[in-house]
């Protein structure tokens, strides 16, 4: 388990953690190779993990949901990290489901929410464009308004579940003369949707098995009722308001990898001889791994604290920042030791740790960099 000791754990929650845990064991890991082959997970996968509740932790039973909060998805995530494998790209659905959460219309949630829930609906975000990203400000993709309908022309990219995600939280800007006030957010289903196409499954240097893509808006015309709480120029406050828990979440899958790499490496260490003895039994490597050790503990406690404090609405921006900076730069470095400790395997893509490591590369880049992170905690020194 990966949040054992937290002040906030129950026993419900501890229950949570040994059934996704298994989930992720027999429905997930046995499958991540054809992910890898495929580019994507399968939306067969997406529908039992809707029936597994994982989609649904933290939507209101109302909705079709479990009914739980964000200690529900703490849980998930931590146990989606410590999978070792990235492809599944829940986080990003769990974001969309959050806007949904905090924003929508009674209307929108009746309509989006339950499927969501069920995986009926694949979630995404698309902030980034080709020449903006972390600027939310500078984003260019215009929906304007004719009768009752959006008209929304542009293009995204980097786009995570940009291939197999059919509802799109999409930043546009609905008054391109006011800066962060003219940017709203729109709910779009993509099905069927005229004007709307994807790009290319874009080729990346880790997560092979979760697609990311370019998406395309040429005049495609959405119903105005599609406003996400049906107010334009709520975008960038929205966007801010949720920035919180979207970093705090990588912190948290950041504690569940590099747990999973010190355990993969110690596995190891202990099994392969070098001049008659275990590796392990060298101190240099019972060293290095407890550098690592001390790294993990002392991350999982700020994480935890964190996590205590968003359930109380009490999570400020720069400690969500915070959580964000160290947990992925925390594992890059755990990661980073645990590919030398494997020696020449550790380079090998059929060894864990080496494609953990290809991984846990983008988690100091999604998200807000780790030098916007620093920006951003730097503020708090001087207020």
């Amino acid at each position: 388990m990966i949040f054992r000791y937290a002040s906030w754990m129950t026993d419900e929650l501890s229950i949570l953690a040994d059934i996704t845990r298994k989930f992720f064991q027999t429905e997930f890991l046995p499958y991540v190779e054809r992910f890898h082959a495929k580019k994507k997970v399968d939306r067969e996968f997406w529908e039992k993990a809707g029936e597994y509740g994982i989609l649904a932790a933290s939507i209101p039973e109302e909705f079709g949901g479990a009914g739980g909060n964000l200690s529900h998805d703490s849980v998930i995530f931590g146990e989606l990290g410590y999978t070792g494998d990235m492809s599944f790209g829940l986080f990003v659905h769990n974001i969309a489901v959050h806007y949904v959460l905090a924003y929508a219309t009674e209307e929108q949630k009746q309509r989006w929410l339950p499927k969501l829930a069920s995986g009926e609906l694949i979630g995404a975000i698309a902030m980034t464009e080709p020449g903006t990203g972390s600027d939310l400000q500078g984003v260019r993709t215009s929906a304007v308004r004719s009768g009752g309908e959006y008209v929304i022309n542009g293009s995204k990219t980097f786009i995570s579940n940009g291939q197999i995600s059919n509802f799109i939280i999409l930043v546009v800007k609905t008054d391109m003369n006011h800066g962060a006030k003219g940017i709203s957010l729109v709910g779009i289903e993509t099905d069927g949707l005229d004007g709307f196409r994807r790009g290319r499954n874009l080729d990346k240097l880790g997560m092979p098995g979760q697609d990311t893509s370019e998406l395309f808006f040429d005049d495609a015309q959405v119903s105005a009722h599609n406003l996400l709480g049906g107010i334009a120029g709520q975008g960038f406050g929205q966007l801010m308001k949720q920035l919180a828990w979207e970093r705090l979440m990588l912190g948290i899958i950041a504690v569940g990898a590099s747990q999973k790499a010190i355990e993969e490496t110690v596995s190891y260490t202990a099994e392969r001889h070098a001049f008659g003895k275990p590796v392990l039994e060298f101190q240099n490597s019972r060293f290095k791994l407890a550098e690592c050790k001390a790294k993990l503990e002392l991350l999982r406690a700020y994480v935890e604290k964190c996590i205590g404090k968003i359930l109380c609405g009490e999570l400020g921006a720069e400690e969500a920042s915070i959580a964000k900076l160290t947990g992925s730069e925390i594992q890059g470095e755990i990661l980073d030791e645990c590919v030398q400790l494997h020696g020449g395997y550790g380079y090998m893509r059929e060894y864990l740790v080496a494609r953990m490591y290809a991984d846990a590369r983008v988690q100091r880049i999604y998200g807000g960099t780790s030098e916007i992170m620093k920006e951003l905690i730097s503020r708090s020194l001087m207020s």
